[in-house]
């Protein structure tokens, strides 16, 4: 018999581990434009290599999951970013770079997914609040290794640090296999016929397709904010990646709240909350003319935000029991696809009618994730009463 707590603590730092590693690649880019002689679209080449290999990773974790559980797959994802760490610390040539990076997405779109499926699973009751806990782990491994590398910067190489890092990946997938975790729930073989059926489920398309504008949301205020603060709300850089940073923050104080202080509150009051403080979040965001306002938007934001993925997978997990991997694996793909066409958009949108537009294409979004919101709340409590 597994150990519920014990694995729950063991995807956390499983998801932390993702965390570092999604935000490896951009905080080590200068070091490896120099390593490798890289020019703007070669670099723009590993950064899209990263989400390609996220993307396959989310979408085969699912049903290898439901057919044969989760230890083997959770042990290779922790082995797969182990060799990403270490080849981005010492590939020795950028074709083994690239494959490298590859290996990072991948075992990281698997983790990511598999984690959030394996916490859905243990969880009998408040799936979305223990899956906030669990972003609360992502959160600071996204935000803990640019500090870890900034810290250390001048007593190690990234190179070593990484290495560091990537041993300390490799030794949680060798936990992983020694540790019990709740049975395959199709070890006999996956029901295909059941499984594709859920591509005909109105409440999990549309959850998909509101993590589909999640996705691409955060997406957007990661990629595009120090941009927009910096050319055209005319912040210093430094004070720009500074306000990005604590939309990250207001997230995780948000998702803390989530898993605590407001665990057992209904998902009608959540949705309020959360939707409520993205609009105050934009207002501040698109009208504010001076630093402080914009970081009072982007901790709105981020809080805004936070609900999205833990409390929508958190439905997946409760309506999909005994497909619930297959589910995720939907969801995220859908979800991840969103963030790709949007995000390549963006580009599109600034460069033909200007950054200030950023926040135009971010009320389209909150418009559109609330019709979806309350469409998703409706075919629930609809269900449920059947």
């Amino acid at each position: 018999m597994y150990k519920k707590r014990l694995v729950f603590w063991a995807a956390c730092i499983g998801i932390l581990f993702f965390g570092m590693a999604i935000t490896t690649l951009g905080s080590v880019v200068p070091q490896l434009r120099t390593r490798f002689h890289l020019d703007d679209i070669s670099a723009g080449t590993l950064f899209s290599i990263l989400p390609f290999g996220i993307l396959m990773g989310s979408l085969f974790f699912g049903p290898f999951c439901d057919r044969y559980g989760y230890r083997v797959l959770l042990a290779l994802t922790c082995f797969s970013m182990f060799i990403g760490f270490e080849g981005v610390a010492y590939a020795p040539s950028l074709f083994t770079l690239k494959i490298c990076v590859f290996l990072f997405g991948l075992g990281g779109g698997a983790i990511n997914g598999a984690t959030s499926a394996l916490v859905s699973d243990i969880s009998e009751k408040e799936k979305g609040a223990n899956l906030s806990l669990l972003g609360v782990f992502f959160a600071i491994g996204a935000l803990g290794m640019p500090f870890v590398l900034g810290i250390l910067e001048n007593r190690l190489s990234y190179e070593i640090i990484l290495s560091i890092i990537g041993l300390a990946t490799f030794i949680m997938g060798v936990f992983f296999l020694l540790i019990k975790f709740p049975p395959p729930k199709h070890a006999g073989g996956l029901p295909v016929p059941k499984s594709l059926s859920l591509l005909n489920d109105s409440v999990l398309l549309l959850i998909a397709f509101f993590l589909f504008f999640q996705s691409a949301f955060e997406g957007i205020i990661n990629n595009w904010t120090t941009t927009y603060l910096t050319a055209y709300r005319h912040i210093l850089a430094g004070k720009a990646l500074y306000a990005l940073s604590l939309s990250v923050v207001g997230m995780t104080i948000m998702r803390l709240l989530l898993g605590s202080v407001f665990r057992n509150t209904e998902a009608k009051r959540i949705w309020t909350i959360s939707l409520s403080l993205l609009l105050l979040g934009l207002i501040f965001l698109a009208f504010g003319q001076a630093f402080y306002p914009a970081v009072a938007g982007l901790i709105l934001i981020g809080a805004g935000l936070a609900a999205g993925f833990p409390i929508m997978l958190g439905f997946v997990g409760d309506r999909f029991k005994e497909l619930s991997g297959t589910a995720f694996s939907i969801a995220f793909v859908i979800a991840l696809i969103g963030n790709m066409i949007i995000n390549y958009s963006m580009g599109f949108i600034v460069q033909k009618y200007g950054v200030k537009h950023l926040t135009t294409v971010g009320f389209i979004e909150f418009v559109i994730m609330t019709i979806l919101c309350v469409a998703i709340l409706k075919k629930i409590n609809k269900n449920n009463k059947n």
